[in-house]
């Protein structure tokens, strides 16, 4: 049998990979699995690999990382697959993969093609929510997504903020989590424009306060705001075009698209080509003269709340 994982989600191709190799050395023994990296050894290393008969067991398995680094063996796929001893399972581990090429159009058709994308919010709410059921734990969907909203999208430290909670407390709340996580930057910055949007200046201020507290300096700050702004001047000109259409023209999470819409939304081409070129100034002024950065930001987002 071969095997092919492939996709940007680190943490669940490594899940299954995991999974499979443990379910393969519990009958078959630590001795029958052989692990080669593509991109660190020659052809005839992997070759000898895949051709070998099992030592002291009746199957092997053979876990090949970044095979399409090796050209000969990249471009001889399909010979090679078609070759193999019936002792042999076979693991290829392709984090990314040209879709394009003939490797992977081959790949896709002859084997156990298994592809690991990213999650959206949505997701690893779900996820999130069924991995503390697992456990012992439980953790509702609304509480799931703020969790993910604050820390961020990575599923691997979501995973471990989660473990974390749950020592805690297995009933997972709002409370819990804000206790026990620190908001991601890129997050508490979105979360700033938006409560500045909805007029609420005293929050404004004290999330400011809360970044800098972080010890997010001024200069990521601006950044940050810059960034938040580019998607939304994407999305004021995209039209009507959905997020997923914006998400994956300009190469940016669904996630974030959805957000950013409905401040886009209530935000004119001229209040938003204001918005940047005030941004622009404080940047550009920061730069060549000694400005009061922190003052500067704050009286910015004192100007957005109004």
């Amino acid at each position: 049998m071969v095997t092919t994982l492939t996709g940007e989600n680190v943490f669940g191709l490594k899940g299954e990979l995991d999974l499979l190799v443990s379910k393969f050395l519990g009958e078959y023994g630590e001795l029958a699995l052989e692990r080669v990296d593509g991109e660190e050894v020659e052809f005839n290393r992997i070759s000898e690999a895949l051709t070998s008969l099992p030592f002291l067991a009746s199957k092997k398995m053979v876990v090949i990382s970044r095979g399409s680094a090796n050209k000969r063996f990249a471009e001889q796929i399909e010979e090679i697959l078609n070759n193999l001893p019936e002792t042999t399972d076979v693991i290829l581990v392709e984090q990314k993969l040209d879709k394009r090429s003939g490797y992977y159009k081959y790949l896709k058709k002859a084997t156990d093609f298994r592809e690991y994308n990213q999650l959206d919010l949505n997701g690893l709410s779900r996820w999130l929510v069924g991995e503390a059921k697992a456990k012992g734990g439980n953790l509702i969907q609304r509480d799931a997504q703020y969790l993910a909203e604050r820390v961020g999208l990575n599923q691997q430290l979501l995973s471990n903020e989660l473990e974390k909670l749950l020592l805690y407390d297995t009933n997972v709340t709002r409370e819990n989590i804000d206790l026990l996580s620190e908001a991601t930057p890129q997050s508490t910055v979105f979360q700033l424009l938006e409560v500045a949007f909805a007029g609420n200046a005293k929050r404004a201020l004290s999330i400011y306060e809360e970044l800098r507290a972080q010890r997010v300096e001024p200069p990521q700050i601006v950044a940050m705001l810059a960034w938040q702004l580019h998607v939304l001047a994407l999305i004021k000109t995209a039209g009507d075009r959905t997020a997923a259409s914006i998400s994956a023209e300009a190469k940016i999470s669904p996630y974030v698209v959805q957000k950013s819409q409905r401040i886009a939304q209530n935000l004119s081409y001229l209040n938003l080509k204001s918005l940047i070129l005030n941004l622009l100034e404080i940047d550009v002024r920061s730069k060549r003269e000694a400005l009061d950065v922190d003052d500067a930001l704050q009286n910015y987002l004192l100007s957005l709340a109004i």
